[in-house]
């Protein structure tokens, strides 16, 4: 799809938004509108083949995010987002770089309610944010088992109480591979299927 192309050559080179200036973030928001008026999936939520599954991010403007760059001696990594649809939890998994030996992870665990075909009430419930190698992290899969078998680890995990943390996502495009999604706070999210 021509409208997709244009959106991955848009976002490409800009390191997840972290690079794009103001003129290369116009293009980008601008490609993104063409695509979501494409989009071959108009009630998203109601495909749970499509959207259930392990999705990384490709571009954000969300500054929580970003921001997460802008810590003393550290590097943003890949970000990750696991749906799982059966039992309505996300995983959002955010890898931190820096020092050797001092590889960081900052986490958090929600659940989410189908509020309408295409957008869903999110509530977060978990945290978790400390070094790679104390919490035996390894690999997003891994981690999220470990996390759903219960295990507390030797970090920040503290519970978070989700009347105060809560927000919805639309989700205004999903294929097979890309799922675009608009925050409550104004972010746009755009993932690719891993």
């Amino acid at each position: 799809m021509l409208g997709k192309s244009a959106l991955l050559d848009a976002i490409a080179g800009t390191n997840r938004g972290l690079l794009a200036g103001d003129q290369q973030k116009q293009a980008i928001l601008a490609a993104i509108a063409t695509l979501e008026d494409f989009n071959p999936t108009p009630r998203p939520v109601e495909a749970p083949e499509l959207l259930d599954g392990n999705w990384r991010l490709i571009y954000t403007t969300s500054k929580a995010l970003l921001n997460l760059d802008r810590l003393p001696f550290c590097k943003l990594g890949q970000i990750y987002q696991y749906i799982r649809v059966e039992n309505t939890s996300v995983y959002n998994i955010a890898e931190i770089y820096g020092l050797p030996f001092l590889e960081g992870l900052v986490s958090v665990a929600a659940k989410f309610e189908p509020v309408s075909g295409r957008r869903v009430q999110v509530k977060f419930n978990r945290s978790i944010i400390g070094w790679q190698r104390l919490l035996g992290y390894n690999s997003p899969e891994n981690f999220i088992q470990q996390i759903e078998s219960g295990n507390k680890f030797t970090a920040i995990d503290t519970a978070i109480n989700s009347d105060n943390q809560q927000g919805w996502l639309d989700i205004t495009y999903l294929d097979n591979d890309l799922r675009i999604g608009r925050g409550n706070e104004g972010s746009v999210f755009v993932l690719n299927k891993v």
